[in-house]
């Protein structure tokens, strides 16, 4: 084997190795979910070197020196505040979905006009309309390949959301039955049960490295738990109408919801505390994102139309 190029990853925190074994090229990653500004770094790769044979001693200075690199950028935990670049006036009847592609570059809306459309983030073009479905459009995403998908069983109601983490191995499911689950992805099995919330859940999230999860419901509150653990973390409470959807920033310590009150909010996601109201919309939001870098936020409402804040 012969290491061809390293490959810097940001959320999930990692490295790639682009690797040629018997004439073929082939990609590996080194995962390090652990790393922070505390992390020392000469011994984190004095590890890395021991268990992976791809990071000779000749390696050593730039592994070093791209994981350096990595925890600068972890530590920038952002505290952005946001303010409204655009509104478009995205489809003729109100949106159900919204989702930025990985640079942030474009983004794609759903509606219940039966279509899908392609946009530019930052001119706010429309670049591409997507015809064929025969109804509503209610969840959109960039492709991902990952993992597999099983039939789950054991909700007793509706699901209204459903996801992998990153590395494909647990599932999260939300349901109308008030609780989420906990699936094996390996073999479709429930691992755990949530209980809390006093309404529907309309919306769940992992984090970038799966340490988390969180819950949004109608019941207007939206809930943050340890994955591994299983631990309540902290509750998020203002919304004056039910939460629609949620989603953490790629740092992992923001999370923004959207609500049928009309606006979206920007939460710690540690303590529960709201920093930032964005308002402007004139009916509920049906959805909300991030970009890659967690510094432009979209929002999709039935006013027909999308707003863009960086």
């Amino acid at each position: 084997m012969k290491l061809k190029s390293l490959l810097l990853r940001y959320y999930p925190p990692g490295i790639m190795l682009e690797y040629e074994k018997n004439g073929e090229l082939k990609m590996k990653s080194i995962d390090l979910l652990d790393l922070d500004a505390s992390t020392d770094v000469r011994a984190l790769v004095e590890d890395i070197q021991k268990a992976e044979p791809l990071v000779t001693a000749s390696k050593v200075e730039q592994v070093t020196l791209l994981i350096r690199r990595l925890q600068e950028k972890l530590g920038q935990h952002s505290n952005h505040s946001f303010q409204l670049f655009k509104v478009l006036r995205a489809h003729i009847l109100p949106l159900t979905n919204v989702a930025l592609n990985k640079s942030g570059s474009c983004f794609i809306t759903g509606s219940y006009d039966r279509t899908c459309k392609l946009w530019d983030t930052a001119s706010g073009v429309e670049l591409h309309t997507m015809e064929g479905h025969k109804n509503v459009v209610y969840a959109i995403a960039f492709n991902n390949p990952y993992g597999k998908v099983y039939t789950l069983i054991g909700h007793c109601a509706e699901i209204s959301s459903a996801l992998f983490n990153w590395d494909c191995s647990l599932i999260l499911t939300g349901s109308m039955d008030k609780t989420c689950m906990l699936w094996d992805a390996t073999n479709g099995k429930c691992v755990a049960t949530i209980t809390g919330h006093d309404d529907e859940i309309l919306d769940s999230c992992f984090d970038y490295t799966g340490k988390f999860f969180a819950t949004s419901s109608a019941d207007g509150t939206a809930r943050v738990y340890n994955t591994a653990t299983r631990k309540f973390i902290a509750k998020l409470e203002g919304h004056e109408g039910e939460i629609s959807k949620i989603s953490f920033n790629p740092q992992g310590n923001r999370l923004l919801t959207g609500s049928s009150d009309k606006t979206a909010r920007i939460w710690d996601a540690q303590t529960g505390q709201c920093l930032q109201v964005l308002e402007g919309h004139t009916d509920e939001i049906f959805s909300c994102a991030f970009n890659y870098q967690g510094n432009i936020v979209i929002t999709g409402s039935k006013d027909n139309t999308c707003r863009i804040w960086r």
